[in-house]
C-alpha cells in the first residue's frame, strides 16, 4: 500500500484539472447533495474547492486516524470504503465521502483508498457545514452516514459483498434435507446426525413443516415419547418461510421477534432453496441481539441468566458503532428484555409449578412499544383469567411469579419502575375482565388520565401467556374514538410536554433545573413525539403500538399531513441516534446512562437537525392545540 502523496497536474495531462476548460458547477450540480442548492450558493461552493491528485493505492482517510479536514467529491477515477479489511463500497465520479469524520471531528470510520489514479474536489469544512445543513443536504448526511446492518454482514462473507444489500439466498450452500412425515423420529434424528444439521423439512403437500435438534430434546425425549413417534407429529407446522431475495436484516428482525432460528427459504416461484439459521447469518459474532437472545433463552439458572442480560449494553454498543438504524437498535434492547421476561417466567413456573389459571404478561410503555434504551425501566403487568374462581384465590400465585421476574429483570439491569408499573404491584396485576373494565373506565370517566398513565397503559403488548388478552384489550382500544373528552386529555398531553425553549446558538437546550445547559433529548424530543403519535393513532382506532408505525397510519388515514409525519419521522431517528450514542459513550466510560446530552459533544450538523426537528414538532403541536382549542 502507497503512503499518501498528492499533487497537482497540468490541464493537457487531465481535462479535470484545468478549471478554465471544466464547468466545475455544472458537474457538481449533477450529484447530491449539491444538485438542489440555488444557482448562488453552488457558486461558492465552487470558488471555495481545492483540487488534488491521488496515485492508485494512495490512503486518502484512515480508518481511525486523523479527521477530515475537507468534503471529498470524485472527480475521476475511483476509491474504496474498507474497514477492518473488508471492502464495503466503492465510490466513483460524483460520489462523495469524508462527511461523517468531517462533521463529527471524530476518525474516518473506514479507510479510503484509490483503486486507480484519481482526482478530488476538496470543500472545506466551513462551506461543506453549510450545504449539509440545508435540508436536502441533511437528508443526504442521513442516507449515507455510515454502514447500515447490511454492511457490517456484508462483511461477514466478502466473496459475496453486494454494494446495496446482501439478500438471505445468497447464503444458501446445499439444499434442504427431507423427509415425510410418516418416517419415525429416529430416522429422522440419523438423517440430522448424518448431514451434520439442526433441522429436517417435512414435506406436507404445498407446505412445509420442520423439526428441529430442540424439538427432539423437547417433544420427544423430555415428554418420554416413543422413538418410533412418526415424525409428523412432533414437526412444527406450517414452517415460516422467508423468500430468497429477502435482505438479511429483515430476515434477522423476523427471526428475533417470532422466536425462531430457523427459515426454510423458497425462491421466487415458491420452490424450497435451502434453509438457513441464526448461525448461518451471524457467525461466530458473540455481540449481537440473536447471539445475546440465544444465550438468554439457553440459560439454566437464574445466575446464568443475569449475567447474559447484564451483556445487553455490549451488545446494544455493538449494533450502534455498526451503524444499525436506531429505531432497529432500540427493538433489539426490547426483544432483548423480551427474552430475558420469557425465560425468567418459565424458570418460576417451573419453581412454583403450573399456574392455577390463563394469564398473560403484558409490557407497557417503551417496552410495549419496542422502544427501549440503556436508560429504562420496567413497565410491566399481568393479566389472568380465574375461569370462575375467586380472584383471591389464584391472584398469590402470580404475585409470587410476577416477584420473580421482577427481581430478575432487576438483576440483570433492568431497574425497578420508580412508580411502581410492575406486575407484583397488585395495581397492575389483575383479571383480564378487571383490566377491560379500567381502560373502559378511564376512557369513560371524566377524571383526568395523566400523560404518565397514558403513556404505559395504552402502549400495551404480550409477551408470554396463555391467555389471548391483546386481542381483548385491543378491541378496547378500538372503542377510543367514542370518548372525545378522552382524546381531548391525551391530546392536551400530547401539546404540554414542549420542546425546550432555551437557546445557544443554533441549539435548544435546558435553561433550569438539574444539569442546566445540557439537552434532555427524550423529554425535549422523544416523549412529544412519542405523545403525538399515541393521540393520532388512539383517534383513529389504530391499536399498533410503536410510534413510527402510528404516524405512518395515520397519515395514511388522513390524520396528519405527509410532510409532518416524514419530518417527525427523520426527527425522531436522530433523536434516538443521538440518544444511544451519548449512552454508550457513558457506558464506555464507567457511568449510569441517562438522557442528558452535552451540546459541546453534538457536530454542527447533528444541532441544525435537532432543531429543524423541534421546528416541526412545534408545528404538530400547534396544530393539534388549535383542533383542541386549548392554549399551550
Amino acid at each position: 500500500m502507497t503512503s499518501r502523496r498528492a499533487g497537482r497536474m497540468s490541464g493537457a495531462t487531465h481535462p479535470a484539472w484545468d478549471t478554465r476548460r471544466v464547468d466545475l458547477a455544472g458537474f457538481l450540480g449533477r450529484y447530491p447533495p449539491f444538485d438542489l442548492l440555488a444557482a448562488g450558493e453552488l457558486q461558492r461552493v465552487v470558488e471555495a474547492l481545492q483540487i488534488e491528485f491521488f496515485p492508485q493505492d494512495t490512503v486518502v482517510l484512515d480508518q481511525g486516524g486523523e479527521p477530515a479536514k475537507w468534503l471529498y467529491v470524485v472527480r475521476s477515477g475511483a476509491v474504496e470504503l474498507v474497514s477492518n479489511d473488508f471492502v464495503l463500497d466503492h465510490l466513483g465520479p460524483g460520489e462523495v465521502f469524508g462527511h461523517r469524520s468531517l462533521v463529527s471531528g471524530l476518525g474516518p470510520a473506514s479507510t479510503v483508498r484509490t483503486l486507480e489514479d484519481t482526482i478530488c474536489y476538496l470543500i472545506d469544512h466551513d462551506v461543506a457545514t453549510r450545504v449539509l445543513g440545508t435540508p436536502w443536504g441533511l437528508a443526504f448526511f442521513s442516507t449515507t452516514l455510515g454502514r447500515r446492518i447490511e454492511r457490517a454482514l456484508e462483511g461477514a462473507w466478502p466473496e459475496r459483498a453486494d454494494p446495496r444489500r446482501i439478500r438471505v439466498g445468497a447464503l444458501i450452500e446445499r439444499p434442504a434435507v427431507t423427509c415425510p412425515p410418516a418416517a419415525t423420529v429416529r430416522e429422522a434424528a440419523e438423517l440430522m446426525v448424518a448431514h451434520r444439521i439442526s433441522s429436517l423439512l417435512i414435506s406436507c403437500g404445498e407446505a412445509w413443516g420442520i423439526v428441529t435438534d430442540r424439538d427432539l430434546r423437547g417433544r420427544v425425549l423430555a415428554a418420554g415419547r416413543s422413538p418410533e413417534t412418526a415424525v409428523g407429529d412432533v414437526m412444527s407446522f406450517p414452517a415460516m418461510t422467508v423468500g430468497a431475495d429477502v435482505p438479511v436484516p429483515d430476515v434477522l428482525a423476523a427471526m428475533l421477534d417470532r422466536g425462531v432460528h430457523h427459515f426454510p427459504v423458497v425462491d421466487a416461484a415458491g420452490r424450497l432453496a435451502g434453509v438457513v439459521t441464526d448461525t448461518d447469518l451471524l457467525a461466530l459474532e458473540r455481540n449481537t441481539p440473536i447471539a445475546l437472545k440465544r444465550e438468554i433463552e439457553r440459560a439454566g439458572t437464574v445466575d446464568a441468566l443475569v449475567d447474559a442480560g447484564c451483556r445487553l449494553p455490549d451488545a446494544t454498543i455493538a449494533m450502534v458503532d455498526a451503524s444499525v438504524d436506531p429505531i432497529d437498535v432500540a427493538g433489539a434492547v426490547a426483544i432483548a428484555v423480551d427474552a430475558l421476561t420469557r425465560r425468567l417466567l418459565e424458570m418460576g413456573i417451573r419453581d412454583l409449578g403450573e399456574p392455577p389459571a390463563p394469564w398473560a404478561w403484558l409490557a407497557l410503555g417503551g417496552e410495549g412499544r419496542h422502544e427501549q434504551s440503556l436508560h429504562t425501566d420496567q413497565d410491566n403487568a399481568l393479566a389472568y383469567d380465574p375461569k370462575g374462581a375467586p380472584a383471591e384465590e389464584v391472584d398469590p400465585y402470580f404475585e409470587a411469579l410476577a416477584r420473580r421476574v421482577n427481581d430478575g429483570l432487576e438483576a440483570a439491569g433492568i431497574p425497578r419502575c420508580p412508580g411502581g408499573v410492575m406486575a407484583s404491584n397488585h395495581l397492575w396485576r389483575r383479571t383480564l375482565d378487571d383490566w377491560r373494565a379500567t381502560l373502559g373506565r378511564w376512557m369513560r370517566e371524566p377524571a383526568p388520565v395523566d400523560g404518565g398513565v397514558a403513556g404505559i397503559a395504552f402502549d400495551l403488548r404480550v409477551v408470554d401467556g396463555t391467555l389471548p388478552a391483546e386481542a381483548a384489550l385491543s378491541r378496547v382500544l378500538r372503542e377510543a374514538p367514542q370518548h372525545g373528552m378522552f382524546l381531548r386529555r391525551i391530546g392536551r398531553a400530547a401539546v404540554d410536554v414542549r420542546p425546550p425553549t432555551g437557546f445557544v446558538r443554533d441549539l435548544v437546550v435546558r435553561d433550569h433545573g438539574e444539569r442546566a445547559g445540557t439537552l434532555d433529548v427524550t423529554r425535549g424530543g422523544i416523549v412529544p413525539i412519542t405523545n403525538l403519535a399515541r393521540f393520532h393513532a388512539l383517534r383513529a382506532g389504530i391499536t399498533e403500538p410503536r410510534t413510527l408505525q402510528r404516524l405512518r397510519e395515520a397519515a395514511s388515514m388522513d390524520r396528519m399531513e405527509d410532510d409532518v409525519r416524514a419530518g417527525l419521522e427523520e426527527g425522531f431517528r436522530l433523536l434516538w441516534q443521538v440518544r444511544l450514542e451519548h449512552q454508550c459513550d457513558q457506558v464506555r466510560r464507567g457511568l449510569t446512562p441517562d438522557d442528558l446530552v452535552d451540546p459541546k459533544a453534538l457536530g454542527p450538523i447533528t444541532r441544525r437537525g435537532l432543531k429543524e426537528t423541534f421546528g416541526f414538532i412545534d408545528r404538530a403541536q400547534s396544530a393539534l392545540a388549535g383542533e383542541l382549542s386549548v392554549r399551550r
